[in-house]
């Protein structure tokens, strides 16, 4: 053998070092790991600081074949979702054994995308500058001003290889789409907790003022009154409820005496102003806090009206302390 051949022969047993692998085997490693890279000043700024969104990019990016630094590279977030950059898309699927070829073409007005999945006939699929203002593209402050001929390209791309290699992908949508949809997709319809009879009922003890709404409240059952206590039309109910009380006092004036108001727990009668103070600064809830001040009607009147604008302060001062404002 000559000198040659032993060098040659010595070069082929020389295994290469082996690459070290900081892929994480077990949810603790994972966790450790992305806390490093939450750390790091090397991730994109989705996952600066974010464990949590560096450990579900890494997850997305184990179901796709990606190892970690490659899926928190290629995985952005937006608008809430995550999503892959066209580059990984076209390489993933290329690198796919059921992909064929994947060809890519722009005549300056379309972009076109060309693939062909093995056993299946070739799929072609375009994005013109018409589709762009269709779709309200042109002229977008952003990428479609600066770089229309690659957002083509990337429109054309996510088209045919989401369609064709949607098992590829395992379903994940392309960033440079995502970027395009706007993030107000309009007013969600708002589904109420109330039943139509409980509006109807509530809206008729509110008419009548906040003994009748409370009375009304206190019929629903401790299991309705959890579930609708924290809704806005509890809140509108109450609302109306003492401007009812209000609009009856200014139409009667001082020309009657209303009827003394009870406790309802306890039967008591109030009759005095500090009566009335003591139960504003005593109400533990909303509910409280209106029958308290609708026991003023049964101070007498030439008391009632004078202590009435320090009540009404009391009332505003207490009902904005319960509902935090």
């Amino acid at each position: 053998m000559n000198t040659t051949t032993r060098a040659e022969s010595m070069a082929l047993s020389v295994k290469p070092a082996s690459q070290v692998d900081l892929s994480p085997q077990t949810f603790e490693q994972a966790l450790t790991f992305s806390n490093y890279l939450a750390e790091s000043d090397l991730v994109p700024k989705d996952f600066k600081g974010k464990p949590g969104n560096c450990l579900i990019a890494m997850q997305w990016g184990a179901e796709l074949g990606l190892k970690p630094l490659q899926a928190l590279s290629n995985i952005a977030v937006i608008n809430g979702r995550a999503a892959l950059w066209g580059d990984a898309v076209i390489a993933l699927v290329r690198s796919s054994p059921a992909c064929e070829y994947v060809q890519e073409s722009d005549d300056g007005h379309t972009a076109t995308c060309k693939t062909k999945r093995r056993g299946e006939s070739e799929q072609v699929r375009t994005f013109s500058m018409d589709d762009a203002k269709l779709a309200g593209l042109v002229g977008k402050q952003g990428p479609w001003t600066q770089y229309p001929k690659r957002m083509r390209q990337m429109r054309a791309r996510a088209f045919a290889l989401r369609d064709v290699f949607a098992d590829v992908l395992r379903g994940m949508p392309v960033a440079e789409e995502v970027m395009d949809i706007p993030r107000d997709m309009g007013t969600a319809e708002v589904v109420s907790a109330w039943t139509p009879d409980q509006i109807t009922a509530a809206d008729e003890a509110a008419a009548k003022g906040a003994k009748a709404y409370v009375t009304f409240w206190k019929s629903l059952g401790a299991d309705v009154q959890q579930k609708l206590a924290g809704t806005k039309e509890h809140q509108d109910f109450k609302d109306q409820a003492q401007r009812a009380d209000a609009a009856r006092t200014v139409e009667t004036g001082a020309k009657t005496t209303p009827p003394p108001a009870t406790n309802q727990e306890t039967g008591e009668i109030v009759t005095t102003v500090a009566d009335v103070r003591k139960k504003l600064e005593s109400a533990k809830s909303e509910d409280a806090l209106y029958v308290s001040m609708d026991w003023l009607d049964a101070v007498p009147e030439a008391e009632r009206e004078a202590a009435r604008p320090e009540l009404e302060a009391l009332f505003n001062t207490r009902l904005a302390a319960i509902r935090g404002e």
